[in-house]
């Protein structure tokens, strides 16, 4: 991601009669036992000649490991004018390689051009931004088809871009940074393609905040090395996204330099889940929280959305004949599609329906994910526990009392179910909420009331599909009809 100058481098909350539960952030990826590191590096339109408009930097030593090839000229919406000979290049020496691009926020004119381009609706500012990420990442799958190439993984370099700056002054600009960001992770999605994210500590705080993206990997550059173990230490530091190093960088007046971290050895990886990025309660592709509500006389299920400003707009109803359903509750993404689902467990045959969402506040046709579960007197979205990235579900035994695991597969349905609560306690619970990371440790909790004590309960999770101690965080909660 060099230059010749090396400047700046590169829940929807769902209101029922019953209590329900909400979205959480997944929890960050274990760390992984170490391995042999792989070294490589990273080339783009630098290397190219001064002719083709490059600066006629090296390539890669014979000696390299992997290549990383940038697909733009510096911004969004160009192309690095040697592509197709520097994929050349590697393919003749068998070096394996991934690719990289770079989002931006947009000019004037591509706000005009490309604010339609993606899923969201044109009709708020937020979604228009979030359409020009989308535009972005289909500029890059473009070039890729170009030069008949499907790498294993697309990085998004985020970092300052003085030639198109982002707008960094205030919470609200970097909240809509994030916008064109999640735009473009969205738009590999929605192809199938893998993604990860370069950035460093201070670009990405400038950028976009305190944005946590635990569940998407990360190659973290050092910059110029401050002393000789400072890529390697990249690797097992915090990063700047709270996602797993797999790759760290350095570089010189030279080259760009690379290294596998850990187990990693620059092999595919799967596509990152909606839920990673889109921790929002948002169901109509407008980037406003929404509410949805079951009316308890006609069972008709009813979406209010939000209007960013903290008003509902008029109800729109979305189903009827939900009053046979006893249990329900948001899931995240349970099927992989980007959108928010919802499960629901009808009352007179025990079936698990799933509702995918369509991202434009309806859902596509149900699916029916499970029988048998009239067994269960609780069903809770619980995002994603056992930190495999992929939303779960947990379910209450009614006979017994046991807490199940029912682990989400990323296709809409489930892996094997793990028990995770033997004690028949946990009957003596009248409350069971997906709280999200509520003790800061990156991974998913749950909140559990006692219905005779009217205590509150956080058991913490510990991002393995199981929960650490339990800590009372709350006394006199019996009074209180619901938790949400």
């Amino acid at each position: 991601m060099s230059t010749g100058a090396r400047s700046s481098r590169h829940v929807t909350v769902l209101v029922l009669a019953a209590l329900l539960f909400g979205l959480l952030v997944p929890a960050a990826t274990p760390a992984a036992t170490a391995a042999a590191p792989m070294f490589g590096h990273d080339i783009s339109w630098p290397q190219c000649s001064v002719a083709a408009g490059g600066y006629g930097l090296p390539m890669p030593p014979s000696s390299t490991e992997f290549v990383i090839i940038g697909l733009t000229k510096g911004l969004p919406f160009t192309e690095n004018p040697c592509l197709a000979s520097q994929r050349a290049w590697t393919t003749s020496r068998s070096k394996p390689a991934h690719a990289y691009t770079i989002p931006a926020y947009p000019t004037a004119a591509q706000l005009t051009k490309h604010k339609a381009a993606g899923p969201w609706s044109s009709a708020t500012p937020a979604g228009r931004l979030s359409n020009v990420g989308y535009a972005e990442a289909a500029f890059a799958l473009g070039t890729l088809k170009k030069v008949g190439w499907t790498p294993p993984v697309v990085w998004i370099d985020v970092e300052p871009r003085p030639a198109q700056p982002w707008p960094s002054g205030t919470s609200g600009q970097r909240l809509r940074n994030r916008y064109v960001i999640e735009g473009m992770m969205r738009g590999f999605r929605d192809a199938g393609m893998a993604y990860g994210l370069y950035s460093y500590t201070n670009g990405w705080k400038e950028i976009v905040g305190s944005w946590r993206l635990p569940g998407v990997p990360v190659w973290a550059t050092a910059g110029r090395l401050d002393y000789p173990d400072e890529a390697l230490d990249r690797c097992s530091q915090p990063s700047f996204s709270g996602g797993r190093v797999l790759i760290s960088q350095w570089y010189d007046d030279t080259r760009d330099y690379d290294r596998t971290c850990g187990s990693y050895a620059f092999t595919a990886l799967r596509v990152p889940p909606s839920s990673l990025s889109n921790s929002t309660n948002e169901f109509d592709g407008d980037w406003n929280n929404d509410v949805l509500a079951r009316v308890a006389a006609s069972g008709d299920l009813r979406l209010y959305a939000g209007d960013g400003r903290g008003k509902l707009r008029a109800p729109v109803r979305i189903g009827k004949g939900w009053q046979v359903m006893d249990l329900f509750d948001t899931a995240g993404d349970l099927n992989g599609d980007g959108a928010l689902d919802v499960i629901a467990r009808e009352k007179a045959t025990g079936y698990l329906w799933l509702y995918p969402g369509n991202g434009k506040g309806a859902f596509k046709a149900r699916i029916r994910i499970g029988t048998g579960w009239n067994a269960m007197n609780a069903l809770v979205g619980a995002g994603d526990l056992n930190g495999d990235g992929r939303d779960d579900v947990i379910a209450r035994q009614k006979s017994n009392g046991w807490l199940w695991l029912y682990p989400g597969n990323g296709t809409g349905g489930f892996s094997p179910r793990v028990r995770i609560g033997t004690s028949s306690g946990w009957n003596a619970m009248n409350a069971l909420v997906g709280a999200g990371d509520l003790n800061g440790d990156r991974h998913a909790d749950l909140l559990a009331r006692n219905a005779k004590t009217g205590e509150l309960w956080l058991y913490p999770g510990n991002g393995k599909g199981g929960f650490g101690t339990r800590v009372k965080v709350g006394t006199s909660w019996k009074g209180l009809d619901s938790l949400r």
